[in-house]
């Protein structure tokens, strides 16, 4: 069995819960902040929205660091084509949560895998189907104020208590909900050099 090349990861994002989930593959890598500005452009499409800024973030972090593979992510929740980022603070995710309630929500998390050295440049993007529950302002209050998911694309965290919104979920990777789709993930490294069952 080959060993890992000494190529070094990055990862393209200040997220803790994406810094979790790279964890579990296992590989040595460090995280940069992108620094990418994430506003959204005149009627941009929210899967267009997030393909573009994972690839951007990727891309900026590359520069710094043209010998890395990087990875970029990006998550923005589509409800009926709008698109819903981070909320920020209660209000604001009150507003989100109500919005949903009942409704079907397409959470559109795009990744980019990028060395500049190699000229390697791959992009996935993986929906996410969610349903949510016809829930009460009482229980969103409850939810909000016991785990402040005001980080969170649409104001949930599927990993904790915001599980108990869901109705039903429809994906075929089920870390892509949180934020990094490991599956397609270790694809990608492989296809850049990064054998993750390889020893180290």
């Amino acid at each position: 069995m080959t060993a890992r090349p000494t190529r070094p990861l990055v990862l393209a994002s200040t997220s803790a819960y994406r810094r979790q989930l790279l964890e579990r593959l296992r590989i040595p890598f460090s995280v940069q902040a992108p620094g990418v500005d994430e506003s959204v452009l005149p009627g941009e499409a929210p899967a267009a929205l997030a393909s573009r800024l994972a690839l951007a973030k990727a891309q900026a972090v590359a520069v710094r660091a043209p010998g890395s593979v990087v990875i970029g992510c990006d998550q923005v929740a589509d409800l009926h084509g709008q698109a819903l980022g981070k909320p920020g603070g209660y209000d604001k995710a009150m507003e989100q949560l109500r919005a949903m309630r009942g409704q079907t929500v397409v959470f559109q998390t795009a990744m980019a895998v990028v060395c500049q050295e190699s000229a390697f440049c791959a992009e996935v993007l993986v929906s996410v189907r969610v349903v949510y529950r016809d829930a009460s302002d009482a229980e969103f209050d409850y939810y909000l104020c016991s785990e402040q998911p005001y980080d969170c694309a649409g104001s949930v965290k599927s990993e904790g208590l915001g599980i108990a919104l869901m109705e039903r979920i429809d994906n075929d990777d089920p870390t892509a909900l949180i934020g990094l789709p490991l599956i397609r993930l270790a694809a990608l490294l492989q296809k850049a050099g990064i054998a993750v069952l390889s020893p180290p």
